[in-house]
Parts: C-alpha cells; structure tokens; sequence
C-alpha cells in the first residue's frame, strides 16, 4: 500500500490538473482549485477527521461534475472506496438546477457517513466564501436563498460531526436561517 502523504498528494495533484482552467465566480476569480483544498482543510482542522478516504474524495468532490473525469479515471487511480464517496457527492449535470438542489435535500439524510462528511465541509466552505465575498452576478435575495437551500441539506446531514455542524449553525444564525 502507498504511504499516506504520496498518496493525498496524487489526488491533490490529480484536482489541481482536472480543475487547473477553472476560477470561482467571484470578483477575485480565484483559482477553483482552492474550494476542493479548503473543504479537505475544513475536514482536517476543523472537523477533526482523519480519515483519508474522506480526505481524498474531498480533494477530488467536484472533478467528475465540473470538469472531463469519470468515475472509472476515479476508481482506477484512488480506489472504489473514494470514487463510490465522490459519486455520492456529485450533482448530475444532466438535470436542471432546481432538480439538482432538491436531490441533494432529499439524499442528504441517505447518503454513507464519509459523504455526509465532505457535504458538510463543502457546505461550511461554500457558505464562508458568500459571507467573504459574492459571486459578481449574484444578488442578496439569491445569496440568502443558497443559506436556506444549504440549511435544508445540513439538516439531513445531522448527527454526522458535531463541531462542523456548530460553526454552520453560526453561519446559518447570522442569516437568520431556521436551523
């Protein structure tokens, strides 16, 4: 078995190759490798999880939506463990917008413990980095709603990790977010 560090490195490297064009939509444009970092990060630091199938699948939770992975590219090079994780956690880029964000309400409460885990850090990251800064083509109104929408899928990923789930009913508290 490959040590551990050779091995988060293969998948930080593989999400900084897959996303290496990509920029959040902010005013910064800020490189999108830093979102999949920051949820893995969250999951080390704050979440206190060491896991490193939970670690990798957060390093790697958005190649398959956002970029030309496939679950195979996954499986081949991190295992099936991690890419039956990423699947999880991926949004089917086939449906509409607001069939996606209802599935993820829905599969929240059913999804394994390890994909609960990268939904709430992803979550925590994606809510602080509204807090930070606002995608340039995005109003309040609509940055309220991603708190709501967010709280609904957190609140079927409850019981997973509690110092995750407290700093985002902070987050959701300070929107005046029903938890």
């Amino acid at each position: 078995m490959e040590p551990l560090m050779p091995q988060m490195m293969r998948a930080v490297n593989f999400a900084a190759v897959k996303h290496k064009m990509q920029r959040r939509k902010d005013m910064e444009e800020t490189p999108y490798i830093n979102h999949p970092i920051g949820v893995a990060y969250i999951l080390t630091e704050e979440g206190d999880i060491t896991d490193p199938v939970v670690i990798k699948a957060a390093l790697l939770h958005d190649t398959i939506e956002d970029t030309d992975t496939s679950l195979e590219e996954i499986k081949k090079n991190f295992g099936e463990k991690v890419a039956a994780v990423v699947a999880e956690v991926t949004d089917d880029k086939s449906k509409p917008s607001a069939q996606r964000k209802q599935a993820q309400i829905d599969h929240a409460p059913y999804a394994s413990h390890e994909a609960k885990l990268v939904k709430l850090a992803d979550k925590l990251y994606n809510l602080r980095d509204l807090k930070r800064t606002t995608p340039t083509d995005w109003s309040e109104e609509r940055v309220q709603q991603y708190f709501v929408w967010a709280s609904k899928v957190v609140h079927g990923l409850r019981g997973t990790n509690k110092m995750l789930e407290q700093k985002l009913d902070e987050l959701f508290q300070a929107r005046n977010v029903k938890v």
